[in-house]
């Protein structure tokens, strides 16, 4: 809005253009009026971006935190989930929340996923050294690096370089990396199940893949999102989990509950059968240091 917002044609085009990228990040389809903060949010994920790309490509502040996966009868760690933190120099640990739209947006989530890769298969090559029993260490894979190719080229290389039991790792991706079954992703499904490697659903529930898909995939477990157990003080939310955890085991998958926060959840998923979780209630994700005293529950 003239004169609020920009006292010349130049100033209001490239504010207008903010408030435009603010609405699409918002959902697209309604509208969003400018303001200062938008450019300084603008100016931190340009700043935060290029901090990102150096941070790639010179190592060390990108590390892997574990969050413990638990089985629901022994209440020993069976598996892990690693997490990519930022431990920034000046500001500290960076949430994922804020820097991963700012990797998204930079085109670096393949370049993320593959630092996680790798920092995942360093680690299991030591445990595997140090003669700790066979655990499951789970890395996140986005969709561009999923559909993009050359993940399993990757992945074996690393294999190969660090020497590592494929058995002890397994590949999460969200049910949007199933939606488009193109011979790419089919291949690269198959060049995953080849190596060794295990596959998971994560989120599974919010989104809109098939019970084809996961029987055309072959998938491993599939991960009950965290918005179902919240909801499990709800009748939706417990008829939903308690579908999700027969459908999983009437189709031979194993299954995962996560952001178990609660003993009312934990009892909950018990009593119906579930057979792994994560969350807080147990342990919330911990870097390499503070993990070491809870593997040795680890069965």
């Amino acid at each position: 809005l003239y004169p609020d917002h920009g006292d010349n044609a130049t100033q209001l085009l490239s504010n207008a253009d903010v408030a435009m990228y603010r609405a699409k990040q918002r959902g697209r389809n309604h509208y969003q009026f400018y303001s200062d903060e938008m450019t300084r949010a603008a100016s931190d994920r340009l700043e935060l971006g290029s901090q990102l790309r150096h941070a790639l490509q010179w190592g060390g502040q990108l590390q892997l935190y574990y969050q413990p996966q638990v089985c629901m009868h022994s209440n020993h760690v069976v598996g892990l989930e690693a997490l990519m933190r930022w431990c920034h120099p000046q500001d500290g640990i960076i949430a994922p929340g804020r820097f991963l739209p700012v990797a998204e947006d930079n085109g670096l989530m393949p370049e993320l996923d593959t630092c996680a890769l790798t920092q995942a298969c360093q680690q299991i090559a030591q445990w595997q050294q140090q003669g700790l029993k066979p655990l499951t260490v789970a890395v996140n894979i986005t969709q561009p690096m999923f559909v993009a190719g050359g993940l399993v080229e990757t992945l074996s290389l690393l294999l190969q370089r660090y020497r590592i039991d494929a058995g002890w790792l397994e590949l999460e991706i969200t049910e949007g990396a199933l939606l488009e079954p193109t011979p790419a992703v089919l291949n690269t499904i198959a060049g995953l199940k080849a190596l060794g490697v295990s596959l998971a659903v994560d989120d599974f529930g919010t989104g809109y893949s098939s019970l084809a898909y996961l029987h055309r995939y072959k998938v491993d477990k599939l991960k009950i999102d965290r918005s179902f157990v919240l909801g499990l003080d709800e009748d939706d939310g417990q008829v939903i989990t308690t579908t999700i955890i027969n459908m999983a085991r009437g189709l031979g998958l194993q299954v995962l509950a996560e952001g178990v926060e609660c003993e009312q959840q934990l009892a909950f998923l018990r009593d119906n059968l579930c057979q792994t979780y994560q969350g807080f209630l147990f342990s919330r994700p911990l870097p390499l240091a503070q993990l070491q005293p809870l593997l040795q529950q680890a069965v």
